[in-house]
């Protein structure tokens, strides 16, 4: 799953509205940043295997520590905990957590069985080969994306033309890397060198997850506000866009 993880993210702000993008962003990929880590430390491995699936020759063969469902729900509480001894915020520490676990479950519908359910090395594997029939994978991704943008457009609205911008030249991005990672000439490649894929082959997806989190998190938030503060300002919305009762900035300091 490549997109849908950021669909869910987006899809959230609608239940957290004063949780950053970025926080929620950080949530849904936790998974997928702590792997090309655990994979450059030697701990978790994979390989090129051409005609694996037929979107990605990638092989997972091993990576209980980051995707096994155990260890999952572990993770998934633990992000859960150390937000809510953050922020103090108890609705927003529950929906990091499902955030979090929700990444299995969105992999489960792509993976062929290769995610583990425990870290144990005979622990059964499943999933249910989405990436075994590619425009189906798509269409479920599309889908997913283009809720998640709905219901993160009905929950906030830009102040300026520039979060109108900033917005949607991210999304523009989500859906770049999205086609990206179903393109013919990067599945070339790939499946051009079967073996072990090497670490610093590896290392590119920790990179652009990284900089999609961090860019949800300080570009096109700074520019929106929750459309819950102009239902319950008092002033007119002109003067919101300047008034010190947008309490969303200094109630979450991860959205600023």
């Amino acid at each position: 799953m490549f997109i849908g993880h950021y669909a869910v993210a987006l899809a959230a702000k609608r239940a957290v509205p004063k949780t950053s993008l970025g926080t929620l962003t950080l949530a849904a990929q936790w998974l997928d940043l702590l792997w090309p880590i655990l994979l450059l430390l030697g701990i978790e491995h994979v390989a090129i295997a051409p005609g694996n699936t037929r979107v990605t020759p990638l092989d997972f063969y091993d990576y209980p520590i980051s995707h096994s469902l155990l260890t999952v729900l572990l993770w998934a509480a633990g992000f859960g905990a150390v937000f809510f001894a953050l922020r103090r915020n108890k609705r927003a520490a529950v929906v990091c957590a499902v955030l979090v676990a929700s990444h299995w479950f969105l992999d489960l519908l792509v993976h062929r069985p290769d995610l583990p359910l425990t870290p144990a090395a005979t622990s059964s594997k499943v999933g249910l080969g989405l990436w075994n029939t590619p425009a189906l994978s798509a269409l479920v991704e599309l889908a997913l994306y283009a809720s998640g943008v709905w219901l993160y457009l009905r929950t906030t609205r830009a102040r300026d033309a520039v979060g109108r911008w900033a917005l949607w030249s991210l999304l523009a991005l989500l859906l770049l890397i999205g086609a990206g990672a179903y393109s013919a000439p990067r599945l070339r490649v790939l499946a051009s060198s079967p073996g072990r894929l090497s670490d610093s082959g590896c290392s590119w997806h920790g990179r652009t997850g990284s900089i999609v989190t961090a860019s949800c998190d300080r570009w096109p938030e700074a520019c929106f506000f929750p459309l819950e503060s102009v239902r319950l300002a008092i002033v007119p919305s002109a003067h919101l866009k300047s008034s010190s009762q947008m309490t969303r900035w200094q109630d979450d300091p991860m959205a600023r």
